[in-house]
């Protein structure tokens, strides 16, 4: 923030006049979203790690249904899925299950791995709540999966479509100028020609 005004008052001082002051105002809004979007290295890898996470999620929740769906121990269904799947989620997944092969409550692991990765809060939740009421655990892993895919092809249409947006933005400023001479002026200056004969 003490960035943003700091550029603005240079450009103000710089430029001068109500001109300056305007782009001195213009110059402390750029800076100031500028400075939003810049992040550390750390907090950049940890977006990544949380986007690949969320990726991840829907494969994961149908391995642990298939795995858990067969009988299999839940530490081992768990460490079978982490030994499957890549980076970030399958270490993750092999050290709850060498927890849970320990002894470690399943809710406080799952609640656990829930508070630490964000992404993972969903398929946390849903193991929770099946550890804690006993109900099997494929049939809403499978319904998260779903929906899990659901929403990121959601995501990704919007991607889309604003990108579509943004990339045809310029072309009508580019266009409106050449449509407002080349149309819109030719008739204004028709009309007032014909307008002033009849007067």
């Amino acid at each position: 923030m003490v960035s943003a005004v700091g550029a603005g008052l240079a450009v103000a001082v710089l430029v001068g006049d109500v001109v300056g002051v305007v782009a001195g105002g213009l110059a402390a809004a750029g800076v100031h979203r500028w400075s939003a979007r810049a992040r550390s290295p750390t907090d950049r890898r940890a977006a990544l790690e949380e986007e690949l996470l969320t990726r991840q999620l829907p494969l994961g929740a149908e391995l642990l249904a298939a795995c858990l769906g067969s009988a299999a121990l839940p530490s081992v269904a768990v460490s079978a899925v982490g030994r499957s799947v890549g980076a970030p989620l399958g270490p993750r997944l092999v050290a709850i299950g060498a927890e849970l092969a320990l002894g470690a409550p399943p809710e406080l692991c799952w609640t656990r791995l829930g508070e630490q990765h964000p992404a993972l809060a969903p398929l946390a939740r849903c193991l929770v709540r099946t550890s804690l009421g006993g109900a099997p655990v494929a049939g809403p892993l499978i319904g998260l999966a779903q929906a899990q895919r659901t929403a990121a092809a959601r995501a990704a249409h919007t991607r889309v479509r604003r990108a579509a947006v943004l990339a045809t933005a310029p072309l009508g400023l580019c266009f409106l100028p050449a449509f407002v001479l080349i149309g819109v002026v030719p008739v204004v200056i028709g009309l007032t020609s014909r307008f002033a004969q009849a007067m």
